[in-house]
């Protein structure tokens, strides 16, 4: 038992540390020598590091600090994952810089897109974003300005989205000042935009769950078809209307985008006046939903048309299955 934990843990501060790596990769190659900004602390640490300091040194001082006031909130674990991402960052921002010395020169550029502001803002939102998503993905944070709303924007009478965009936007227009140009905080707004996305294809995947709440009257045959259509578990409710005062059954499936169509096919067909909300989930956990792979196609031979016998050789050809 204590070697499967000891091996869990060396694994993910193994991932910790290479999305330290990745994200100190896009800020301080793309971003750093052409001055636009990250978000959070690692934008301000890059701001600053144009005045005093290095970015290294202030990715330490602002978020260690935060990290340690906001302890009781986030426990042991998340603290010493999260101040162990931010020292990988913080080191490797130091090692490319000393390994890349067009990166401090008198006039830096990027050793890889040069001075092209448009490439740098793409490049670097994009592999910081796959670092920082890395670092939520196995249980860290890399950056101490959500941390720092979640202490006082309650006290501020804020959302801590509301928080997190009003501290950006100070320090994209701290930027424009500072630099004497607006097209600087623009191109960083290019960076965080692409960075976002990035952090959210990490942290949720490119195949996000569709979670399918049906209300119908005549749930048998609905029941049959997409359990033994899809091999799927399904949760079943009692219901009942408030208009027509009839009993009605809920059934709650999961279900991905490539099987939505199928699934709307089949309940068309069993009850055309059945309700239907669909929504999107990110992640599953606990039982297995689904019940056996080679389920796929219970129905009977005979008894599926061409479309339905279509639709199940697509979805077992395509690998994204919950």
């Amino acid at each position: 038992m204590k070697s499967k934990i000891l091996k869990q843990a060396v694994l993910r501060y193994s991932a910790l540390t290479i999305a330290g790596i990745v994200n100190a990769f896009g800020v301080t190659l793309f971003l750093f020598p052409v001055k636009l900004l990250d978000s959070g602390f690692s934008g301000t640490s890059l701001f600053l590091s144009h005045f005093a300091l290095s970015l290294s040194v202030w990715l330490l001082i602002l978020n260690v600090p935060v990290y340690l006031l906001a302890y009781k909130k986030l426990g042991w674990q998340m603290l010493s994952r999260s101040l162990w991402a931010i020292a990988m960052y913080s080191l490797f921002s130091f090692v490319f810089q000393t390994v890349f010395p067009s990166l401090t020169a008198d006039s830096p550029s990027s050793p890889i897109a040069g001075t092209d502001l448009l490439l740098c803002a793409l490049f670097g939102g994009l592999i910081s974003g796959i670092g920082s998503g890395l670092t939520i993905r196995f249980g860290g944070a890399i950056d101490g300005v959500e941390v720092l709303s979640l202490l006082f924007a309650k006290k501020l009478n804020l959302t801590v989205g509301t928080f997190v965009m009003i501290f950006n936007v100070l320090i994209y227009i701290a930027s424009g000042i500072a630099f004497s140009s607006w097209e600087l905080p623009l191109y960083s707004v290019i960076s965080y935009g692409v960075g976002l996305k990035a952090v959210d294809f990490i942290v949720d995947g490119l195949d996000k769950g569709k979670a399918v709440t049906i209300i119908t009257e005549h749930p048998e045959e609905m029941l049959k078809k997409i359990s033994g259509y899809f091999g799927r578990g399904i949760t079943v409710f009692d219901a009942k209307g408030y208009y027509s005062d009839q009993g009605k059954k809920v059934l709650y499936v999961v279900v991905n985008r490539f099987e939505i169509a199928r699934l709307k096919s089949i309940v068309a067909t069993a009850d055309p006046n059945a309700f239907v909300a669909i929504a999107e989930i990110t992640d599953t956990m606990g039982t297995n939903i689904k019940l056996r792979k080679k389920s796929k196609m219970l129905v009977p031979p005979e008894e599926a048309t061409a479309e339905e016998t279509e639709n199940a050789d697509r979805a077992d050809a395509d690998p994204s299955d919950l």
